[in-house]
C-alpha cells in the first residue's frame, strides 16, 4: 500500500512541482502587491493629498465625490462610465476606474483578458494616467499586474485558472500522501527522528530528512493554502464540500425588483450602502452591466479579517435604491464566515503585518520541497554499483 502512496506522492510532485514553485515565489511578492506597486509607480498611484489632510491619513469618500468622478469619466468620450470604481483609502491615493475587457477576438480560453485602469485625482478630478491590467510586461506599471496574473492565471486566461486549480488539488494530494509516508511508529525515538534534521555528511540523506521533517511542520499551512487556492479559481469544485458540513448562502447574480431602470444616481447608491453600515468604509462600486441589474457596493467594516476593500457587500436596486442583499462577514453563518476567511488566511493579512511576513517566507517552501524531493529522487534512480572484486572476495571469505 505504501508503495502506491509513495508513487502518487512522487509523480504528483514531479508533474506539478515547477508550477508550485512559481506560485510560491510570486505569492511571496504578492503579499505586498499594493506597497510594491505604489513604490514602482508613484506618479500613477499617488497624488497630492487634499488639504488639510496629510499623505497616508484615512480618507472617507462620500457619494457626492463618487458621483463627480463618475460624471467626469462618463462625459469624456475617451473613457465613458466605468464598470467598477475603486475608491481611495488614504489621502494621496487615487480613484481607479476599471473598464470591462473586450471579448477575445479568437474566443480562445487561454487568452488573457486585459482590463483598462484609469486613475483619477480625487481633489482635482483630473486623469493622472492609465494602464492595462492583464497585459504581460516587465515595465514598472505592468510588473505587479503581471505577477498577479502569473499567480492567478499563469497568464493563460480561463484555461490557466483550471491549471492552477488542478495544481491546488495536487498540493492537497501531495500533502496528505506525505503525511501518510511521514507517519512514524508511536515511539519517542521514532517520532523524534521524524521531526528532526541531521546532516550526517550525506546531502541526499540531509535532503530526505529536511523534506520529511519540513513536510510535517508545513502540512497545515500547505493544506489551507491549497484549499483556498482551489476555491478562488474553481469555487464549484469545493463549495459542495463546504455545504455538506455548514450553511452557505446562495450568492448568484441579482436583478432589480423595481420596474424602473437607471433611476438611482451613483451618489444615492453609495449613500444607501453607507447608511446600512455607518462605521464602514466604502471601497468599491460596481455599476450595473445591464439596465435591470443593481449596483454592488463593497465596504470594509472595523473588525473584518480582510484588509483593503473588505468583504462586506451591499446590492442596491438601481431603479429605486432599495437594499436587495447584504453580505456581512461579521454576522455571517458558519459556511459564509469560513469562505470569508479564506482570502485573508491565504494572504496572511488575517494576522496583520506578521502574517504577511510569514506568508512571504512561506512562499519559499515549495522551492525547498521541490529541490530536496528532486535530490532524493535522483539518488534513488541511481543504479546500485556492483561490489568490487576485492569486496566480493572478502565477503566470500
Amino acid at each position: 500500500m505504501k508503495h502506491w502512496i509513495r508513487t502518487v506522492h512522487l509523480w504528483t510532485g514531479l508533474t506539478f512541482g515547477a508550477i508550485l514553485v512559481v506560485l510560491g515565489l510570486t505569492g511571496s511578492l504578492l503579499s505586498w502587491i499594493h506597497e510594491l506597486d505604489s513604490i514602482l509607480n508613484p506618479g500613477l498611484l499617488h497624488v497630492a493629498p487634499p488639504p488639510p489632510l496629510r499623505a497616508g491619513e484615512p480618507l472617507r469618500v462620500d457619494g457626492a465625490l463618487v458621483q463627480a468622478v463618475t460624471g467626469v469619466l462618463a462625459a469624456n468620450p475617451g473613457y465613458g462610465r466605468p464598470s467598477m470604481l475603486e475608491l481611495p483609502e488614504r489621502a494621496g491615493d487615487v480613484f481607479v476606474a476599471w473598464y470591462r475587457p473586450a471579448p477575445a477576438p479568437d474566443g480562445a480560453p487561454w487568452t488573457q483578458a486585459v482590463t483598462r485602469q484609469v486613475m483619477v485625482d480625487p481633489a482635482s478630478l483630473a486623469v493622472t494616467g492609465e494602464r492595462n491590467w492583464g497585459q504581460a510586461g516587465l515595465s514598472r506599471p505592468l510588473l505587479m499586474p503581471t505577477l498577479f496574473h502569473i499567480h492567478r492565471y499563469l497568464v493563460a486566461g480561463e484555461a490557466g485558472k483550471i491549471v492552477i486549480a488542478a495544481t491546488g488539488v495536487s498540493l492537497l494530494l501531495m500533502t496528505l500522501t506525505g503525511i501518510v509516508l511521514w507517519w512514524p511508529r508511536m515511539a519517542g525515538a521514532a517520532i523524534w527522528k521524524a521531526v528532526t534534521v541531521r546532516h550526517g555528511g550525506s546531502w541526499p540523506r540531509f535532503s530526505f530528512q529536511l523534506h520529511r521533517a519540513g513536510g510535517f511542520f508545513a502540512a497545515p499551512m500547505l493544506l489551507a493554502t491549497a484549499f483556498s487556492g482551489v476555491y478562488f479559481n474553481m469555487p464549484d469544485w469545493v463549495t459542495p464540500a463546504i455545504k455538506a458540513v455548514s450553511t452557505v448562502t446562495p450568492n448568484g447574480k441579482l436583478a432589480n425588483q423595481s420596474a424602473a431602470t437607471g433611476a438611482v444616481a451613483v451618489a444615492d447608491a453609495v449613500t444607501a450602502a453607507q447608511a446600512a453600515f455607518p462605521s464602514g468604509r466604502v471601497s468599491r462600486l460596481s455599476f450595473p452591466a445591464k439596465p435591470n441589474q443593481p449596483f454592488e457596493v463593497r465596504m470594509r467594516q472595523p473588525g473584518e479579517l480582510r484588509m483593503g476593500p473588505g468583504a462586506t457587500r451591499i446590492s442596491i436596486d438601481s431603479g429605486n435604491g432599495a437594499v436587495l442583499r447584504v453580505i456581512d462577514p461579521l454576522r455571517a453563518r458558519s459556511g459564509d464566515k469560513f469562505i470569508s476567511w479564506l482570502f485573508p488566511l491565504h494572504t496572511g493579512e488575517a494576522f496583520g503585518t506578521a502574517g504577511r511576513v510569514f506568508i512571504s517566507l512561506f512562499g519559499l517552501v515549495p522551492l525547498a520541497f521541490f529541490v530536496t524531493g528532486l535530490v532524493v529522487w535522483l539518488k534513488l534512480r541511481k543504479p546500485v554499483k556492483a561490489p568490487r572484486r576485492k569486496q566480493a572476495a572478502a565477503v566470500a571469505a
